[in-house]
């Protein structure tokens, strides 16, 4: 980018060679949106009987009112089609703590709450215990964009009282806020 001091049409010739680049390809991109540092959630709850879950690293806050949440899953998601079938689902910040606990969530179906203690409630969200806020939310919409969807979920319930450190997941791998 140009100092203060660059002339008019260097700094156009720099804004040109940036908006034209076309080095678009995944592996770039996913190296430069790895540059963001984003939380952890973990998105479960009870379906057919038992857990079901993924992790997320794309949760934001959306809306007070009224209350909206939202993370983006691939549209390739083994997990989703059947996640998006239960009329509630639980939503937990993962603290620092967590990172083995992520990389659960994100293995084999079937192993993805052994040892994680989690918390039901009677709607079938599924939270982790020891998570540093959870949610009980349901789905508001969901936004296809490109080759993820959007799902915007609407909050029914927040609990929140620990004040440990997140998890943070920066250039594709886990790591801890230095204060």
């Amino acid at each position: 980018m140009s100092q203060g001091g660059a002339s008019p049409a260097l700094a156009a010739a720099e804004r040109t060679e940036l908006t034209t680049n076309q080095d678009l390809d995944p592996k770039r991109l996913r190296e430069a949106f790895g540059i963001f540092p984003s939380g952890v959630v973990a998105v479960a709850a009870e379906v057919d009987g038992r857990p079901v879950g993924l992790a997320a690293s794309s949760f934001s806050s959306v809306s007070l009112d009224p209350p909206l949440v939202s993370f983006s899953v691939a549209n390739g998601s083994k997990t989703w089609p059947d996640l998006r079938r239960a009329g509630h689902l639980g939503v937990t910040i993962l603290a620092a703590h967590h990172g083995a606990v992520c990389r659960q969530l994100a293995g084999p179906p079937e192993q993805r709450f052994d040892g994680v203690e989690s918390t039901t409630n009677d709607a079938g969200a599924i939270t982790l215990d020891d998570g540093l806020a959870r949610f009980d939310c349901s789905i508001f919409r969901e936004v296809e964009a490109g080759d993820h969807t959007i799902v915007l979920l609407e909050l029914h319930g927040v609990e929140h009282a620990d004040d440990s450190q997140p998890l943070v997941f920066h250039r594709s791998g886990f790591s801890r806020l230095s204060l």
